[in-house]
């Protein structure tokens, strides 16, 4: 089964560069993708032990015996950092809009590298799992919502019909030994494993790095390292706080958020729809499911994502995300409730009478079936917040 993907278009845009890199965690579809977009180009993996000896002892004939009229897909190419210097001498040289097509799950590695290399030649896109938009129009959304969040977003357990209890599991399992060995030497492995399971339990909270220290019996330096393995590797991503005070104190600490709500699930030993629905986080992975979800329109039309959360020290005003348009501030509260009580929209009502902003501005988006505007702020369906960055650029373009 070929999904269609929203990026698609962005990709076949992006050729007008030299180089484009497909960036995402590992199953997000990147290959795929490539490929269907690229047919005529020539696939080569640097995974392929083979392919990867060939392109390390001799990077020039490596490219040189690959040539072709089309191009080249080099997948997982952070294995080899090194060709990006001919890479770079190619495209100088030869000037072919689109010609190499570099993909790859490790962040940390390929950002080093390409901005050593490659500065100025590559365009350069995230792919992550399935964005709500995308579920829908490949007609695979479900209308429940808890169903969503636990299946999670990866293509396969949709295309392969895998169980999430069968695909989270070898994903981990296959993600630690690979990547978590390649990166960092990990001492022991169980406690990585035991420090993402906390880390899933944290979903939709302030990181506390000395909290994950001691209930890892690890140091602080260690966790800060972690964590941004997580982050390199598409796990994790850190909602930064906004800069904006209103004359109160601001929290400075950001907030630790899943990509994939399925494999924080899993993490968590979460079993059935059932038993998280009942959970006493699954408020947490609302939350992380929409303002993921905002993260995938925003890459999948190639744009860096303007998002962040706002929160005064005391916690009395908390707005979960906010989305920064340069001249103004869209907040948009998040909510897990069916119920659209008048009472979720206190957070909004606190927000715009300390910014001073038109109720008509914010959006609450929440797990019921209705979409309506109300004075105190626009009331939207989770599945309806599919295209909700769109709508506030076209709103206020």
């Amino acid at each position: 089964m070929i999904l269609s993907r929203d990026l698609t278009s962005t990709l076949r845009r992006f050729a007008k560069f030299p180089v484009v890199g497909l960036f995402g965690p590992r199953q997000s579809g990147k290959t795929t993708l490539a490929k269907n977009t690229f047919p005529k180009h020539k696939y080569l993996n640097f995974e392929d032990p083979e392919i990867r000896d060939y392109a390390t002892r001799d990077p020039r004939d490596f490219l040189k015996i690959h040539e072709n009229p089309h191009g080249i897909i080099l997948d997982e190419f952070q294995y080899v950092p090194q060709i990006l210097s001919y890479i770079q001498l190619e495209s100088d040289e030869k000037k072919r809009p689109g010609y190499f097509v570099l993909t790859g799950s490790q962040n940390f590695l390929m950002n080093q590298a390409i901005t050593q290399s490659l500065a100025g030649r590559i365009g350069i896109l995230t792919l992550l799992p399935l964005s709500i938009h995308e579920l829908s129009e490949n007609k695979l959304l479900s209308e429940n919502v808890n169903e969503l969040i636990f299946r999670g977003n990866y293509p396969r357990p949709y295309t392969e019909n895998f169980t999430p209890e069968e695909f989270y599991p070898s994903y981990i399992h296959s993600y630690v030994e690979r990547d978590i060995r390649q990166l960092i030497n990990v001492d022991n492995l169980l406690t990585f494993r035991k420090f993402m399971q906390l880390c899933a339990a944290r979903t939709g909270q302030l990181l506390n790095v000395s909290d994950l220290a001691v209930s890892c019996s690890i140091a602080q330096r260690t966790v800060e390292k972690w964590l941004s393995i997580l982050e390199a590797s598409y796990i994790i991503y850190l909602l930064a706080p906004h800069h904006e005070n209103f004359n109160k104190r601001a929290t400075k600490t950001p907030k630790i958020y899943f990509y994939d709500t399925g494999l924080a699930c899993s993490l968590l030993g979460i079993k059935s729809v059932a038993e998280f629905s009942l959970s006493t986080i699954r408020g947490h992975l609302f939350e992380s499911l929409i303002i993921t979800d905002l993260y995938k329109q925003f890459y999948n039309s190639g744009a860096t994502p303007k998002l962040y959360f706002w929160r005064d020290k005391n916690g009395y005003v908390e707005i979960d995300c906010i989305v920064d348009l340069g001249v103004r501030l869209i907040p948009i509260e998040i909510k897990a409730s069916v119920t659209a009580r008048t009472d979720l929209f206190d957070s909004l009502d606190k927000w715009n009478s300390l910014a001073q902003t038109d109720p008509a501005n914010s959006y609450l988006v929440y797990g019921g079936s209705e979409h309506q505007a109300r004075k105190n702020g626009t009331l939207i369906n989770w599945q309806a917040a599919d295209e909700l960055i769109k709508t506030i650029y076209a709103k206020f373009a």
